[in-house]
């Protein structure tokens, strides 16, 4: 397991432009696979344009507990970027206002942002349907400043989003690191504790799998009922639903793929399952992602290759949803990621 970033490695794979021109040349370049704007092309679905914003998702920075070998953000503990309260009065307006129904804070570990506290109490209050914190369970046990997140997030309602590869410890080891998924379990059980996941409890606890190695996640459906089966007898533990979300060829999962020789046969598996009608219900068709520092994109994957929205607004400081609406959406190769097989997204299957 990686213990550094990839920028903190001075990897070339941390720079968003070497990471496009990797998923532009070879087999795309020399026409042997066909782009991902050849491809929705064929199918009738370019340019691919938004529909009704329904999430807006906000990056509160890179720093992490975990450096996790799958991570396309590419998130750790040297991570240093960190969204300021500045960026969050911004995105408080912005939030007041928006016709999205969601609001969904991202990170790295959102929670370690030294302001998360104090921006949850004040977005809780603009009154979003659902409002969605992506943890990593771990953050939970990392520190004992973070012990009462399960009360703080229970207060708040908040809907509780956790990373989770696999109801076993080898498989989740070696996706996340050593000692990972005991403390995944210890954090789902304090969720339990508060009501979390219960079967009628309007405290939603949902799992996320990413999938341990260069293969497409297998059903939803039926991964769920394994992972529900498997917790609950081993430990008791309950949740509401599995989102299975595909790796996209990016950062550190891009790294991966190269260094064992996977690369091609991971794109090519990702073309050949490409379903259009998965393209109709991707992400970035309802969703708005704002980065840390308070720049706008498509989606969190576009983000982390540096593929600001094609719109004159462009910042959350310069906010308008009129305009956005109005704008073609940001595609390239990684783009098949979510529209493979059933398609996926940050809520899971698409199709």
């Amino acid at each position: 397991m990686a213990t550094k970033s990839l920028k903190k490695q001075n990897n070339k794979l941390a720079l968003a432009n070497k990471q496009l021109e990797v998923l532009s040349s070879g087999i795309f370049e020399n026409g042997e696979l066909p782009t991902f704007i050849d491809k929705i092309s064929n199918t009738n679905n370019f340019p691919l344009r938004p529909k009704k914003l329904e999430i807006l998702q906000l990056n509160l920075g890179y720093m992490c507990n975990q450096v996790c070998e799958h991570c396309h953000v590419d998130a750790g503990p040297d991570r240093k970027e960190i969204m300021t309260i500045e960026t969050m009065q911004q995105c408080l307006e912005v939030i007041k206002t928006t016709g999205a129904h969601t609001l969904d804070l991202t990170g790295g570990a959102p929670e370690m942002n030294p302001n998360f506290r104090w921006f949850v109490e004040e977005a809780s209050k603009a009154g979003v349907k659902d409002f969605i914190v992506r943890s990593n369970l771990t953050i939970i046990r990392a520190n004992k400043k973070y012990y009462d997140l399960p009360d703080f997030f229970k207060k708040h309602n908040v809907h509780v989003v956790s990373s989770m590869p696999h109801w076993t410890r080898g498989k989740t080891d070696k996706q996340r690191g050593e000692g990972v998924f005991d403390k995944s379990i210890k954090a789902l059980q304090e969720l339990n504790e508060r009501g979390y996941g219960m079967p009628g409890s309007n405290l939603k606890l949902d799992l996320v799998y990413n999938p341990s190695g260069a293969f497409l996640p297998s059903d939803q459906a039926a991964m769920e009922k394994d992972f529900k089966k498997a917790l609950h007898e081993d430990f008791n533990i309950q949740f509401h639903n599995l989102f299975a979300i595909t790796n996209l060829p990016i950062a550190r999962f891009l790294d991966y793929l190269i260094a064992s020789e996977n690369y091609e046969d991971y794109m090519y598996n990702l073309v050949n399952a490409y379903n259009p009608a998965a393209v109709q219900n991707v992400m970035c068709r309802n969703t708005i992602s704002v980065s840390w520092d308070g720049w706008l994109y498509d989606c969190d994957f576009n983000q982390m290759l540096e593929l600001k929205v094609a719109s004159k607004v462009k910042h959350i400081s310069d906010y308008n949803e009129e305009v956005l609406n109005d704008r073609n959406i940001i595609v390239s190769q990684h783009c098949y990621g979510c529209t493979a097989g059933a398609g996926s997204s940050c809520q899971g299957s698409v199709a």
